[in-house]
């Protein structure tokens, strides 16, 4: 169903005889004078005495090259049984992104073919180390259902690439991974079509997680049928679908004497499939991506399983809110008045602003009956989060100011990155009701600031708790292949939500 994940490595320094063992050396080049400058370590001396070239015939072979970030120049090696070719890639000034982008280069170049590949990258600080290692494996993902997909075949046959780094790199390699394995399982149920993705496949995919992390800190309940009867923004989206019926999925990274450590609580909008219910969604082309409007639960998901990996002193609690929002004889309708968790009455307006309807009933949940310190949402929630931000950032909305500079900060080293925007009180009038407590999609008068109405309309659910609302509608999909993105679900978040999370133990 996908690539072959690949696999990391560290090495010190090797003799003549151990290149033998790789396939493909990349050697990074950065700006130079008058040319790119071919980047001066004992093991970048060691590769290209081994293959008999000097600096200067690199730079001579390539007379075009500037050593841009993401710029790559294949030199064959002749002469050798497996070794077979070098990688220059451009390093640009040689900081954080310059290092991101080198890495997507070269794992997009080695993509595919089962290569052991040795990458001679140095960093000056550990942070532009760990992006590079992360993009060098994101680049590298692929999912399809094809039964007779022959390059995929070829692919598995050949296994998945081994990439080793310098060994002072060894902790970044471990951290490293623990990200991308969180992010590949986010973009594997993303991609999965809804036909297969309902709420209760995904129930199941949060016990297959926890069974392999194999670690007693992690546990997981599923709620169904008459146990979500208090949850009815949950019921009012989910019992749409007669196949499908919604499930709250609760996963727990709780360790023995946890019970006083710090809590976070994470809710994730889990639409399995969004048609905008009886609010269709026009035009028609709106409805083709939303198998992906699950990124955020997806995202909680794996960064709390990824917990039991990191061990912080810290308990999480993930709430993946899931359901579908169809169209049938038990959807919902415009106008009808239905009760969230905690007894606020709320007036529907528009069935295809379900995502604040299941997000209200887990921040409430999570609110009255879970006691978190902190309290935080991830949800492809509006259209209106990427005009202003785009593809690359989340909007991020929290009246805690510090916690938000901290999110943000992470977000710029780690890659999820996300800008704080405006919780506009004057704008909290758009949600009155005639009928009820609220209307949910800010109808009583028109702001046209969509995602900062849908903000304000699920902190009347968040009580006093210190709470962060991240809209991911616009980097949680790509429209192509980019660097170390994927067309399709990029796996937003988990990044974020890990390294968030370990900072506070």
């Amino acid at each position: 169903m996908r690539l072959p994940q690949p696999t990391f490595h560290s090495v010190g320094s090797l003799k003549d005889r151990e290149f033998e063992k790789f396939n493909v050396i990349a050697i990074p080049a950065t700006f130079g004078t008058s040319a790119p400058e071919i980047s001066v370590s004992p093991l970048i001396d060691q590769v290209l005495e081994y293959c008999g070239i000097t600096r200067d015939e690199v730079k001579k072979l390539f007379p075009e090259f500037q050593g841009r970030p993401s710029e790559v120049v294949r030199i064959p090696v002749a002469g050798h049984k497996t070794l077979v070719r070098i990688l220059v890639v451009g390093h640009g000034d040689g900081g954080r992104e310059a290092s991101r982008k080198a890495g997507a280069a070269i794992g997009r170049a080695i993509k595919g073919t089962g290569y052991r590949v040795l990458d001679t990258f140095t960093f000056a600080a550990k942070e532009d180390a760990l992006a590079h290692i992360m993009a060098v494996s994101l680049s590298q993902y692929g999912w399809n259902l094809k039964s007779q997909d022959l390059s995929d075949k070829k692919v598995r046959a050949k296994g998945a690439t081994q990439i080793s780094f310098p060994s002072q790199y060894a902790y970044e390699i471990t951290r490293a991974s623990i990200h991308v394995d969180a992010v590949w399982h986010t973009r594997d149920l993303i991609h999965t079509p809804a036909n297969i993705k309902t709420p209760a496949w995904l129930g199941e995919q949060a016990k297959n997680l926890v069974r392999q992390s194999k670690s007693g800190d992690l546990t997981v309940t599923v709620k169904s049928g008459r146990a979500l009867a208090k949850f009815g923004g949950l019921r009012a989206v989910g019992n749409s679908s007669p196949t499908a019926s919604p499930r709250l999925i609760e996963v727990s990274y709780a360790p023995i004497g946890s019970k006083n450590w710090p809590h976070v609580v994470l809710v994730g909008k889990g639409i399995t499939f969004d048609t905008g219910g009886l609010s269709l969604k026009r035009p028609y082309d709106l409805m083709i991506p939303m198998k992906s409007d699950m990124a955020g639960a997806a995202a909680i998901l794996t960064a709390t399983v990824a917990m039991a990996e990191i061990k912080p002193r810290v308990r999480v609690t993930a709430l993946l809110m899931c359901a579908e929002n169809m169209i049938s004889g038990t959807a919902q309708r415009p106008s009808d008045v239905i009760t969230q968790y905690g007894g606020t009455t709320v007036e529907i307006i528009n069935t295809d602003a379900e995502g604040r309807l299941v997000l209200a009933d887990g921040l409430a949940y999570a609110d009255l009956e879970l006691n978190p310190d902190y309290l935080l949402d991830v949800a492809t929630l509006t259209g209106s989060a990427s005009l202003g931000l785009g593809k690359q950032y989340g909007a991020m909305f929290s009246r805690n100011t510090s916690l938000s500079a901290r999110l943000h900060q992470i977000g710029e080293s780690i890659g999820d990155r996300v800008w704080p925007m405006p919780l506009v009180d004057d704008y909290t009038s758009a949600l009155a009701s005639k009928v009820a407590d609220l209307n949910h999609d800010a109808s009583a008068q028109d702001f046209s600031a969509g995602s900062v109405t849908a903000a304000l309309f699920l902190e009347k659910f968040v009580g006093e708790r210190t709470w962060v609302h991240l809209d991911i509608a616009g980097p949680a999909r790509s429209d192509s292949d980019s660097g170390e993105v994927i067309k399709g679900g990029t796996g937003f978040g988990p990044r974020l939500l890990i390294e968030w999370l370990a900072s506070l133990s």
